[in-house]
Order: C-alpha cells, then structure tokens, then sequence
C-alpha cells in the first residue's frame, strides 16, 4: 500500500499533481451538490466544452501561461450568455445549451486545426496534463478555491432556496436572474480550475459523479456536501497512485486523467450497490417489526 500510495508522491512533480487534483477533487465535489440540486448535468457539460476556444486563443497568442485567462473569459462569457438566453421566453435552456455548446466548439476546433501537430495539442486540450502541473497552476487553482467557496458561503441561503423552491425564492425577495448568473459563473470557474489538469471533457465527471455518489447513500444536505468533497479528493489520489503504480511497476501507461474518472465510476457503481443494500435491509426490518407486531 505505501508503494502504491505514497512512495510516488516523493517526486516533486507527482507531489504538485497530487496537490493538484486533492484540491479540484474536494472543490468540484463540493459544487457538484449544487449541480445535482439544480438538475444542471447538461449546463456542466455544456460549460465544459465552452470553455475549449478560450483555452485554445490563450495558448496561441501566450502559450501555456495564456490557458487559465483563456479558458476564464471564455467561462465567463458563457455564463452571461448563457443567462441572458435562457430568460428569454422564446428560448428553452436546451436549445441555448446546444447552441453556444456547438457554437463555442466549434470555434476552438477551428482555430487548433490551424496548427501543425494540432492532433497531439487537441488531446491535451481535451484529457489534460496533470503530471506537468507548475506552482503557478497551482497557486491559480487555490485563488479560484477560495474564490468559489467564499461565494458558496456568501450565497448558501439563497442557493438552496432557489434549488428548491423557485417561486418561494423569487417571493422572498430573491433575485432569480442574479442567482442563476451567480451559479453558472461558480460552474464556470471550477470548470476553468480544472482545464489544465483533468482537460474540458474529464472534468465533468469530477463535478457531477461525487455529488451523484454521496446523494446515493445518504439524503442529508449536510452530510452529502463534505461526503462528495471527500470522494472527489480520494479519488484524485487513488486515481494518480493507481496510473502511476500501472505505468512504472508493470508496464501499462494508464492516463491518469481518464484513471481518475475510472475510480470516479466505481465508487459510484459501489454507493449504488450499498445503496440497494441498504435499502433491502431496511425493508427486511420493516416486514420482521410488522410480524412481531
């Protein structure tokens, strides 16, 4: 076990990827509850793939250091755009979804296809480098944290509300419009936090299969949020350990990226399973009071 989860993290710059993906796993589980509250699976994956242009623009005109800025205005523009049409009333939020997902892909398609080697530079895009993460990275990482954190708390009561009870929360006093732009843009920075390390289409899985996995076995909000940080983070760890153990000890080069996302899903599979378990033994009791009654 300490071979497999420790003694590689003595290396410097599995040491920073370890970091790396303990911070986005806790802070991706954590938001992911809000994601699975609001029923915004689809926004996520959208908000992912959005993002790609700006990540491509930035790494073309500055190179790596351009990625975050990149990805961060693309992030943002989406969540405006994405705001403002689906408050109009001619205009479902699937069709705005398809339509800046499509639009905005497209577009960083386009502009990395005009590169030579733009295959190998698509694929990073896409599944990350979490091995070459840099203290910069890292350091951008921790102000998007306490960024998001600080507005999940800031904004807690009014969040909730509106997960819950929309007309309740526009009575209240709420304003609907301002709390959607706050929770796509909390979606989009998280997103933006994790481009680089897990890349626009694995960092999905970290927002939306934790939270999906605590609500499974547990129905309290207060212990389906810190359960789903924790499971993103151990599974940022076990993930990294495992692909590292599989490429230098037996000679099977695993992407750590696409490993994380694989544990991701068996702990999921195993909270279903735990889940159905428990369920089965609760209905056992139930029927043994009801005869003994």
């Amino acid at each position: 076990m300490n071979q497999i989860f420790i003694e590689p993290f003595t290396y410097p710059f599995m040491a920073r990827a370890l970091v790396e993906l303990l911070i986005l796993g806790a802070l991706a589980g954590t938001v992911g509850v809000v994601i699975l509250l609001r029923r915004l699976a689809f926004m996520t994956d959208a908000l992912t793939h959005t993002v790609f242009p700006g990540v491509v623009i930035g790494y073309l005109l500055t190179g790596e250091g351009g990625i975050f800025w990149g990805a961060l205005i693309a992030g943002g523009l989406t969540a405006v755009l994405l705001t403002l049409l689906t408050r109009h009333r001619a205009v479902t939020e699937d069709t705005a979804l398809a339509v800046l997902l499509t639009t905005f892909f497209a577009i960083g398609v386009v502009l990395v296809s005009r590169e030579s080697g733009y295959t190998a530079d698509l694929t990073a895009f896409l599944f990350g480098r979490i091995l070459t993460v840099t203290e910069q990275q890292l350091t951008e990482t921790l102000v998007v944290t306490v960024l998001v954190i600080a507005a999940l708390v800031v904004l807690r009561r009014p969040l909730i509300a509106r997960a819950f009870d929309p007309e309740g929360a526009q009575a209240a006093g709420y304003r609907i419009g301002a709390l959607d732009l706050a929770t796509n843009a909390i979606v989009a920075l998280v997103v933006v936090a994790s481009v680089r390390a897990v890349g626009t289409v694995l960092v999905i899985a970290l927002l939306i299969v934790p939270a999906a996995a605590a609500r499974a076995v547990w129905d309290r909000l207060a212990v389906i949020i810190p359960l789903a940080a924790v499971l993103g983070a151990l599974a940022g760890w076990s993930g990294l350990a495992i692909s590292y153990d599989a490429s230098i000890h037996h000679g099977l080069r695993l992407a750590s990226g696409g490993t994380v996302v694989l544990v991701l899903i068996a702990f999921y599979l195993v909270a279903l399973a735990a889940a159905a378990v428990g369920r089965r033994i609760h209905t056992a009791r139930l029927r043994t009071t009801g005869e003994a009654s």
